[in-house]
Protein backbone atom coordinates (compact mmCIF):
# COMPACT_ATOMS: atom_id res chain seq x y z
CA UNK A 1 0.00 0.00 0.00
CA UNK A 2 2.85 2.34 0.82
CA UNK A 3 4.46 1.72 -2.59
CA UNK A 4 1.24 2.71 -4.33
CA UNK A 5 1.08 5.97 -2.37
CA UNK A 6 4.70 6.76 -3.24
CA UNK A 7 3.99 6.78 -6.99
CA UNK A 8 4.16 10.23 -8.61
CA UNK A 9 0.78 11.79 -9.22
CA UNK A 10 -0.30 14.31 -11.80
CA UNK A 11 -1.27 17.77 -10.62
CA UNK A 12 -3.41 20.25 -12.52
CA UNK A 13 -1.57 23.52 -13.13
CA UNK A 14 -3.53 24.87 -16.12
CA UNK A 15 -6.81 26.70 -15.86
CA UNK A 16 -9.91 25.87 -17.88
CA UNK A 17 -9.48 29.06 -19.89
CA UNK A 18 -5.94 28.11 -20.82
CA UNK A 19 -7.06 24.66 -21.94
CA UNK A 20 -9.83 26.13 -24.08
CA UNK A 21 -7.51 28.64 -25.73
CA UNK A 22 -4.85 25.97 -26.32
CA UNK A 23 -7.45 23.80 -28.07
CA UNK A 24 -8.56 26.75 -30.21
CA UNK A 25 -4.98 27.75 -30.99
CA UNK A 26 -4.10 24.18 -31.89
CA UNK A 27 -6.95 24.08 -34.39
CA UNK A 28 -5.77 27.34 -35.98
CA UNK A 29 -2.55 26.58 -37.81
CA UNK A 30 -0.32 28.46 -40.18
CA UNK A 31 -2.23 26.96 -43.09
CA UNK A 32 -5.21 29.15 -42.31
CA UNK A 33 -3.15 32.31 -42.80
CA UNK A 34 -0.59 31.23 -45.40
CA UNK A 35 -1.78 28.03 -47.07
CA UNK A 36 -5.42 29.00 -47.52
CA UNK A 37 -4.41 31.92 -49.75
CA UNK A 38 -3.08 29.72 -52.53
CA UNK A 39 -5.86 27.17 -52.01
CA UNK A 40 -8.59 29.78 -52.44
CA UNK A 41 -6.78 31.21 -55.47
CA UNK A 42 -6.65 27.79 -57.15
CA UNK A 43 -10.10 26.45 -56.28
CA UNK A 44 -12.24 29.50 -55.65
CA UNK A 45 -15.42 29.22 -53.57
CA UNK A 46 -15.44 25.42 -53.87
CA UNK A 47 -12.79 25.32 -51.15
CA UNK A 48 -15.64 25.85 -48.68
CA UNK A 49 -17.03 22.43 -49.62
CA UNK A 50 -13.63 20.80 -49.10
CA UNK A 51 -13.20 22.45 -45.70
CA UNK A 52 -16.74 21.48 -44.69
CA UNK A 53 -16.23 17.84 -45.73
CA UNK A 54 -12.95 17.52 -43.85
CA UNK A 55 -14.49 19.30 -40.86
CA UNK A 56 -17.32 16.75 -40.68
CA UNK A 57 -14.85 13.85 -40.82
CA UNK A 58 -12.71 15.39 -38.09
CA UNK A 59 -15.80 16.02 -35.96
CA UNK A 60 -16.76 12.34 -36.18
CA UNK A 61 -13.23 11.22 -35.31
CA UNK A 62 -12.97 13.58 -32.34
CA UNK A 63 -16.39 12.55 -31.03
CA UNK A 64 -15.33 8.90 -31.16
CA UNK A 65 -12.03 9.70 -29.44
CA UNK A 66 -13.86 11.73 -26.80
CA UNK A 67 -16.18 8.80 -26.04
CA UNK A 68 -13.21 6.47 -25.65
CA UNK A 69 -11.52 8.92 -23.29
CA UNK A 70 -14.74 9.20 -21.28
CA UNK A 71 -15.11 5.44 -20.96
CA UNK A 72 -11.43 4.71 -20.37
CA UNK A 73 -9.61 7.84 -19.13
CA UNK A 74 -5.85 7.77 -18.98
CA UNK A 75 -2.72 9.88 -19.11
CA UNK A 76 -1.45 8.48 -22.41
CA UNK A 77 -2.10 9.56 -25.97
CA UNK A 78 -4.60 8.32 -28.52
CA UNK A 79 -2.06 5.67 -29.52
CA UNK A 80 -2.85 3.85 -26.27
CA UNK A 81 -6.40 3.30 -27.48
CA UNK A 82 -5.12 1.93 -30.77
CA UNK A 83 -2.93 -0.47 -28.79
CA UNK A 84 -5.74 -1.56 -26.51
CA UNK A 85 -8.66 -1.77 -28.92
CA UNK A 86 -6.95 -2.63 -32.23
CA UNK A 87 -3.46 -4.15 -31.94
CA UNK A 88 -0.11 -3.25 -30.36
CA UNK A 89 1.30 -2.76 -33.86
CA UNK A 90 -1.43 -0.21 -34.59
CA UNK A 91 -0.48 1.71 -31.46
CA UNK A 92 3.21 1.55 -32.36
CA UNK A 93 2.56 2.88 -35.86
CA UNK A 94 0.22 5.58 -34.52
CA UNK A 95 2.88 6.78 -32.08
CA UNK A 96 5.60 7.07 -34.70
CA UNK A 97 3.23 8.60 -37.24
CA UNK A 98 2.38 11.21 -34.62
CA UNK A 99 6.08 11.91 -34.01
CA UNK A 100 6.72 12.28 -37.74
CA UNK A 101 3.66 14.53 -38.11
CA UNK A 102 4.84 16.83 -35.33
CA UNK A 103 8.31 17.06 -36.88
CA UNK A 104 6.90 18.03 -40.28
CA UNK A 105 4.30 20.42 -38.87
CA UNK A 106 6.81 21.94 -36.46
CA UNK A 107 9.28 22.68 -39.23
CA UNK A 108 6.53 24.13 -41.43
CA UNK A 109 5.50 26.39 -38.54
CA UNK A 110 9.09 27.59 -38.20
CA UNK A 111 9.35 28.27 -41.94
CA UNK A 112 6.05 30.15 -41.91
CA UNK A 113 7.09 32.23 -38.90
CA UNK A 114 10.34 33.08 -40.66
CA UNK A 115 8.45 34.18 -43.77
CA UNK A 116 6.18 36.38 -41.68
CA UNK A 117 9.17 38.03 -40.01
CA UNK A 118 10.87 38.56 -43.37
CA UNK A 119 7.82 40.49 -44.52
CA UNK A 120 8.61 43.19 -41.95
CA UNK A 121 12.39 42.75 -41.91
CA UNK A 122 13.41 41.59 -45.40
CA UNK A 123 17.15 41.53 -44.68
CA UNK A 124 17.13 39.07 -41.78
CA UNK A 125 18.86 35.71 -42.10
CA UNK A 126 16.23 32.99 -42.43
CA UNK A 127 18.47 30.25 -41.02
CA UNK A 128 19.41 32.24 -37.92
CA UNK A 129 15.82 33.27 -37.26
CA UNK A 130 14.68 29.68 -37.68
CA UNK A 131 17.23 28.45 -35.12
CA UNK A 132 16.14 31.15 -32.66
CA UNK A 133 12.49 30.19 -33.09
CA UNK A 134 13.28 26.50 -32.57
CA UNK A 135 15.18 27.21 -29.34
CA UNK A 136 12.38 29.48 -28.14
CA UNK A 137 9.73 26.82 -28.79
CA UNK A 138 11.89 24.14 -27.17
CA UNK A 139 12.36 26.30 -24.07
CA UNK A 140 8.62 26.97 -23.91
CA UNK A 141 7.83 23.26 -24.07
CA UNK A 142 10.50 22.29 -21.54
CA UNK A 143 9.31 24.88 -19.03
CA UNK A 144 6.68 24.16 -16.42
CA UNK A 145 3.15 23.34 -17.50
CA UNK A 146 1.91 26.58 -15.97
CA UNK A 147 4.36 28.71 -17.97
CA UNK A 148 3.56 26.75 -21.12
CA UNK A 149 -0.16 27.25 -20.55
CA UNK A 150 0.25 31.00 -20.12
CA UNK A 151 2.40 31.30 -23.23
CA UNK A 152 0.04 29.23 -25.37
CA UNK A 153 -2.94 31.15 -24.01
CA UNK A 154 -1.63 34.47 -25.32
CA UNK A 155 -0.42 33.02 -28.61
CA UNK A 156 -3.85 31.47 -29.17
CA UNK A 157 -5.48 34.77 -28.23
CA UNK A 158 -3.45 36.51 -30.95
CA UNK A 159 -4.65 33.93 -33.49
CA UNK A 160 -8.30 34.27 -32.50
CA UNK A 161 -8.21 38.08 -32.54
CA UNK A 162 -6.48 38.03 -35.93
CA UNK A 163 -9.14 35.75 -37.41
CA UNK A 164 -11.95 37.91 -36.02
CA UNK A 165 -10.32 41.02 -37.50
CA UNK A 166 -9.88 39.26 -40.86
CA UNK A 167 -13.57 38.33 -40.92
CA UNK A 168 -14.65 41.87 -40.03
CA UNK A 169 -12.33 43.41 -42.62
CA UNK A 170 -13.51 40.90 -45.22
CA UNK A 171 -17.14 41.91 -44.68
CA UNK A 172 -16.16 45.58 -44.86
CA UNK A 173 -14.35 45.00 -48.16
CA UNK A 174 -17.30 43.06 -49.61
CA UNK A 175 -20.14 45.32 -48.48
CA UNK A 176 -18.49 48.74 -48.15
CA UNK A 177 -15.58 48.54 -50.60
CA UNK A 178 -12.96 49.27 -47.95
CA UNK A 179 -9.53 49.68 -49.54
CA UNK A 180 -10.80 49.30 -53.09
CA UNK A 181 -9.89 51.98 -55.62
CA UNK A 182 -12.38 52.33 -58.44
CA UNK A 183 -10.96 54.07 -61.49
CA UNK A 184 -13.16 55.06 -64.39
CA UNK A 185 -11.17 54.73 -67.60
CA UNK A 186 -11.82 57.06 -70.51
CA UNK A 187 -12.69 54.97 -73.56
CA UNK A 188 -10.78 57.23 -75.95
CA UNK A 189 -7.66 57.26 -73.83
CA UNK A 190 -7.88 53.50 -73.25
CA UNK A 191 -8.28 52.83 -76.95
CA UNK A 192 -5.32 55.04 -77.70
CA UNK A 193 -3.17 53.21 -75.18
CA UNK A 194 -4.10 49.84 -76.63
CA UNK A 195 -3.45 51.07 -80.15
CA UNK A 196 -0.09 52.50 -79.15
CA UNK A 197 0.97 49.25 -77.53
CA UNK A 198 -0.06 47.30 -80.60
CA UNK A 199 1.86 49.61 -82.91
CA UNK A 200 4.91 49.42 -80.68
Amino acid sequence: MKEMNDKPKLSRSMTAGQMEMISLGGAIGVGLFMGSTSTIKWTGPSVILAYAFVGVILYIVMRALGEMIYVNPGTGSFADYATEYVHPLAGYLAEWANVFEYIVVGMSEVVAATEYLKYWWPHINSFTVGIVIIFFLAAANLASAKAYGSLEFWFAMIKVITIIMMIILGFMVIFFGLGMVVTQLDSVTYGHMVGSSLVA
